[in-house]
């Protein structure tokens, strides 16, 4: 849509593309980045929906936010103060590759020693993926002896190697930042993780950053101080909605929560998990009464519930939900099937814009919308984005090493530019 990109105007052209797909009383949540416009255009098309009942529970599990950038924001403030070494080993790299020369020279270093060879590339970061720092570490590492040689051959050379005690730390933050890594790669690949995925990851993180609290290293704990208190504002609550997925997931189910909760803070454990077990039974007698159907057993099942206690309710629900027969209960496996679809992400379907620049350039611009449209999306539908993505990766460090690339604003796992606006 044309600017202005403001909330309101959002709300507006959402709920006119719902109605024209015909989809709008079939909303159950919405996933969006922490951009306040969005906050904006989420309480306007929440309202619109809930004045024509379209929203369940008044959309109460309406609004989810972007893991993959809430995790960025996280990571972000502990990369603020990585250290010096980090920014030697980035200039040492972009001066290598400056000229091949100097990567043939470097290249003769692997000679003078004794099993080290060049297998793998050496990675140069782009600014907006805070990822692609850690690959750049990662590729760096195994090459330090021969950084070291290089320094002896080329003068220029010896402000940019790290000393033993840098490369010790450069080790050690990359060690602390790999799970981080993994997590990134999961919510921000291009398979759309499910909200089943959420809750595991996000106290996978937790336990991290409290871990790191009680490291040895200074620049470790220091790290893990910044990212907590963005863990905190963001996370200290998980969101309800995405725990459910790890209840209706048939690996983890309700015990997964209490074995979480309880290895985080015993204290509190309890009183999460009966929050979670409330907002369950309560969106499931919402899905009971809203769409009971004539199956003899959906019947048996509603008069159960309408009957039975708040307690004897979770008892029968926790129960049904290891069984996968929506046969024998339809009502479940409808809610199910809306819960374990949410995307904990909207990186993958940005990615399909992200295609701007391979669709319209210097040479081909005046393409109409519509057409445009049909392009990304055909394009998308039927090659998805494995060679987009490798695409995307050599125009980032091509722009990164000072040429010109044409490549669009909007990247692939292009964080940075999210909004921490609270």
């Amino acid at each position: 849509m044309p600017p202005p990109h403001i909330g309101f105007e959002l709300s507006s052209k959402i709920f006119t593309l719902l109605t024209e797909w015909k989809v709008d009383k079939k909303i159950f949540s919405i996933t969006l980045d922490n951009a306040s416009s969005n906050d904006t255009c989420v309480e306007h098309l929440k309202s619109t929906l809930d004045v024509h009942g379209s929203l369940l529970c008044g959309g109460e599990f309406f609004h989810v936010r972007c893991s993959a950038h809430i995790l960025n924001l996280i990571v972000q403030d502990g990369m603020k103060i990585c250290g010096v070494a980090v920014c030697k080993i980035r200039e040492g790299i972009k001066f290598l590759r400056k000229s091949e020369s100097r990567m043939v020279k470097f290249k003769e270093c692997f000679e003078d020693i004794e099993g080290l060879e060049y297998t793998t590339a050496l990675c140069l970061d782009v600014p907006t993926r805070w990822n692609s720092l850690y690959a750049m570490l990662a590729s760096a590492i195994p090459y330090k002896k021969a950084f070291e040689m290089y320094k002896v051959k080329e003068v220029g050379f010896r402000e940019y190697c790290p000393s033993s005690y840098e490369w010790r730390r450069t080790e050690k933050i990359c060690d602390f930042l790999l799970p981080f890594y993994e997590t990134t790669k999961l919510m921000s690949g291009t398979s759309y993780p499910t909200s089943n995925l959420y809750f595991l990851q996000v106290w996978q993180i937790q336990l991290i950053l409290m871990n790191s609290l009680k490291n040895d290293e200074v620049l470790i704990r220091n790290m893990g101080e910044k990212m907590m208190i963005k863990f905190k504002k963001y996370w200290e609550e998980y969101s309800v909605v995405l725990a459910f997925g790890a209840v209706l997931d048939l690996r983890f189910k309700l015990n997964t929560l209490i074995h979480c909760y309880n290895e985080i803070d015993p204290i509190s454990a309890k009183d999460k998990v009966e929050h979670v077990k409330s907002k369950l039974y309560k969106l499931f007698e919402v899905y009971d009464q809203n769409f009971s159907t004539t199956v003899e057993s959906s019947s048996q099942l509603s008069r159960n519930f309408s009957q039975a206690t708040s307690s004897a309710i979770g008892t029968q629900l926790i129960k049904i939900v290891g069984v996968n027969n929506h046969h024998r209960f339809p009502t479940l496996s409808l809610m199910a099937r809306d819960l374990l679809s949410i995307p904990v992400t909207t990186v993958a379907s940005e990615s399909a814009f992200s295609m701007d620049s391979h669709v319209l350039n210097k040479y081909r611009s005046r393409l109409l919308s519509d057409n445009v449209e049909a392009v990304i999306c055909t394009r998308n539908w039927i090659r998805g984005y494995d060679d987009f993505e490798e695409d995307k990766d050599q125009e980032d460090i091509a722009k990164v090493e000072g040429y010109s690339s044409g490549v669009g604003s909007n990247d692939v796992i292009d964080l940075y530019e999210d909004e921490d606006e609270n």
